[in-house]
């Protein structure tokens, strides 16, 4: 039945007709098909400005501008610093926040929130069948990471959003994968990663790292949706082994908890590109199942944080 919300204007003059007519609130909501005290509410008045459910917009749009200014300042400036000065600014809200507030767009924010709310009664025992996957790039310049730019489409060639850097700097990229049990082995990519070389990784570090972490148990795989990953191929090749894959939304990595993992990797500060394999290797392999099971534990909190984001005004 409808809620007094989603009354229609025809709904409610035929509700004060049924009214005038002696008919009862009971035999008009069954008339019209609505609650009983739908009818109520309109028949008394309250209907009228019923304040907005959900949670409040953590900020305004005065401090979204203050964001944007913050940004065209320095492209370069990471998650940790804007949301320092978008504090110090007097906004307190969570990098989580920061980041949805620069690269969502309206339609990927709402798909975003749609996510969420699904997923929002979600316990920690569930989010335990999740084996989360990523791949990660480690530089040997720019604390491992390489630069990167806040920007808009069509902003690429504006000096603001240009740095001299090395032509070709060392790197390696890495997959990797983790659940509430701890990490599995660590994947050394070489070369460009296609649907092919990705479903070689799966076969060979993912269906291993399932076996370490679950045993015979059922999982849930999780990626994001890059092409690799999103490719038929691919999703064939998970429904022929049986493989059930969570839904993910698209530019949400804060979300994914591996991110705190690479973080941790890329503390390591190597002369030689054999100093940085070494490192990540031994970083990863210090990975305890407790620091794992913390940060599956997150996830109501990151689900709830994503919430809260209902109404924000469209991101620039």
């Amino acid at each position: 039945m409808s809620k007094t919300a989603d009354l229609t204007a025809v709904q409610k003059a035929i509700i004060d007709t049924l009214k005038r007519e002696g008919k009862t609130q009971k035999e008009i909501s069954e008339r019209i098909g609505c609650s009983q005290s739908a009818v109520s509410r309109q028949l008394s008045g309250k209907s009228v400005g019923r304040k907005k459910c959900g949670k409040k917009c953590c900020t305004t749009r005065r401090g979204d501008r203050t964001l944007r200014k913050t940004v065209e300042k320095d492209r370069f400036q990471t998650l940790g610093d804007l949301r320092k000065q978008w504090t110090e600014s007097g906004v307190e809200t969570s990098r989580a926040t920061v980041h949805r507030r620069v690269l969502l767009n309206q339609k990927q924010r709402q798909k975003l929130l749609t996510w969420a709310t699904e997923k929002q009664h979600w316990t920690v025992a569930q989010w335990s069948k999740v084996l989360f996957s990523d791949e990660s790039k480690f530089c040997m310049s720019f604390r491992n990471q390489g630069a990167r730019v806040w920007r808009k489409t069509g902003e690429k060639e504006m000096p603001k959003c240009l740095k001299s850097s090395v032509k070709y700097p060392q790197s390696v990229m890495v997959w990797g994968a983790m659940s509430a049990a701890g990490v599995g082995p660590l994947c050394f990519i070489k070369g460009r990663v296609n649907a092919a070389s990705y479903q070689e990784i799966l076969e060979h570090f993912m269906l291993p790292s399932a076996e370490k972490l679950y045993g015979d148990e059922d999982f849930v795989f999780q990626h994001d949706l890059a092409p690799p990953h999103s490719a038929k191929t691919t999703g064939k090749w998970f429904t022929d082994h049986g493989i059930t894959v969570l839904n993910w939304p698209a530019n949400s990595p804060d979300l994914n908890p591996i991110e705190n993992l690479w973080d941790i990797l890329r503390d390591a500060r190597p002369n030689t590109l054999d100093e940085l394999k070494a490192a990540i290797e031994a970083s990863w392999a210090s990975i305890t199942p407790q620091q794992c099971h913390r940060l599956i534990a997150s996830m109501p909190r990151r689900i709830e944080a994503v919430i809260s984001a209902k109404g924000f005004p469209t991101k620039y």
